[in-house]
């Protein structure tokens, strides 16, 4: 009697490692510059809460800026307007992360103090 085996082959373990790193190298990649989007959504809140200018409010962002080691945007790249009477502070950036020769990954960054999260309408 022959018993069939069950289980994963060789070349099936190989090619689910090579899956997995290239996952894993994709989101080392990835996460430094989520965590920076991150960062900056919080320091425009926190820009937004410390001043009523736009002066007081880009310098208020430049400082996080410094101390949340964001370097993708500064001050001067806020977009901050009057809407209903409410000073709103937004951003978009673009973020490219090279991969292997000329491929590379675009990653496209925006946010806002709005309500419902939702840009200012221009």
């Amino acid at each position: 009697m022959k018993t069939r085996q069950e289980g994963i082959s060789l070349v099936g373990l190989i090619l689910l490692l090579a899956v997995l790193g290239l996952v894993l190298v994709l989101g080392m990649k990835i996460l430094p510059t989520y965590t920076e989007y991150r960062a900056i959504k919080n320091a425009i809140v926190t820009a937004k809460a410390a001043g009523s200018s736009a002066a007081e409010i880009q310098k208020s962002f430049d400082a996080n800026a410094t101390t949340g080691y964001i370097s993708s945007i500064s001050g001067r790249d806020l977009l901050i307007e009057k809407q209903n009477g409410e000073t709103e502070v937004s951003f978009a950036y673009e973020k490219k992360i090279p991969l292997v020769g000329p491929a590379s990954l675009l990653l496209e960054y925006e946010g806002t103090t709005a309500k419902a999260g939702v840009k200012p309408t221009e």
